[in-house]
């Protein structure tokens, strides 16, 4: 445990050094709205890492995204608001807080159990009865922020509704509601209404969300891989066209087709 606190502490030791008078001209300049997409581009950069499946990779990014968290929290000491230890202690009270099975005497058997005890921890934390309970005036997608990326907070939205049952019973009926839903974008492309070809478009994507979260599948890593996917497979027909001294512009549908097919089977 000393050599946890060391390490963090090096790292607290290295942005004071960055911010102080005597430190990094750019360092100095930041400020919480400066920082804001990096923290953002962190992030993302290791959910790459993770996909990646390589460790060297993911320490990096790892690190990269911690490198923020200690950065705003050394902007806070300097407005006196707080510091890098009073984040570290507000984690460590508020998990072992929500973790009373395993820290107090709650006897929670399953993942959903637990889930609904967080939920009522989270509600006695800021005063409030649970959103699950009759008594409050609080929904149970109140905690989901507004600014989380359409896919992850389509994922988070069902996935908070189905720990109180509303949620399909077999993959099956998911599908069904895909089906029907491409069904209605059908409809709505025939009479030509662009404002409901649109909804209809969401819906549809909403409903390719709750099949990958049926499935326990994160739909942003999902995407994710078939971008990479339909990139590789693009460049190479883009490569086979250029050893043949040709363009796409001047290639064929069906010469297209068969490169892709012929990318898909050099994947196996």
């Amino acid at each position: 445990m000393k050599k946890r606190d060391a390490d963090i502490e090096k790292l607290a030791l290295l942005v004071e050094k960055l911010r102080s008078e005597d430190g990094c001209p750019w360092d100095r300049e930041q400020t919480r709205e400066t920082l804001k997409p990096m923290l953002i581009e962190e992030a993302f950069e290791v959910l790459e890492a993770l996909d990646s499946d390589q460790p060297e990779e993911l320490k990096d990014e790892l690190g990269d995204l911690l490198f923020q968290v200690v950065f705003h929290a050394q902007i806070a000491r300097e407005r006196g608001e707080f510091d890098l230890a009073a984040v570290i202690d507000r984690s460590w009270e508020k998990m072992t807080r929500r973790h009373p099975h395993i820290f107090g005497k709650a006897d929670l058997k399953t993942a959903d159990e637990v889930l609904k005890n967080w939920e009522d921890i989270k509600a006695e934390e800021r005063g409030t009865a649970s959103a699950l309970s009759p008594d409050s005036d609080r929904s149970l997608l109140d905690g989901i922020p507004p600014r989380l990326p359409a896919l992850h907070r389509a994922h988070q939205m069902t996935a908070k509704a189905s720990r109180v049952g509303f949620d399909w019973e077999r993959l099956e009926d998911v599908l069904a509601k895909l089906e029907e839903e491409a069904g209605e974008l059908l409809q709505a492309r025939s009479r030509a209404d662009d404002g409901k070809v649109a909804e209809e478009v969401g819906d549809l994507l909403f409903a390719a969300v709750n099949v990958s979260r049926f499935l326990g599948i994160d739909p942003e890593t999902a995407l994710q891989r078939s971008n990479r996917k339909f990139q590789r497979r693009f460049r190479y027909m883009e490569s086979a066209l250029k050893r043949r001294g040709r363009a796409l512009k001047d290639a064929s549908l069906e010469e297209m087709d068969a490169l892709w097919e012929e990318a898909k089977d050099r994947e196996g």
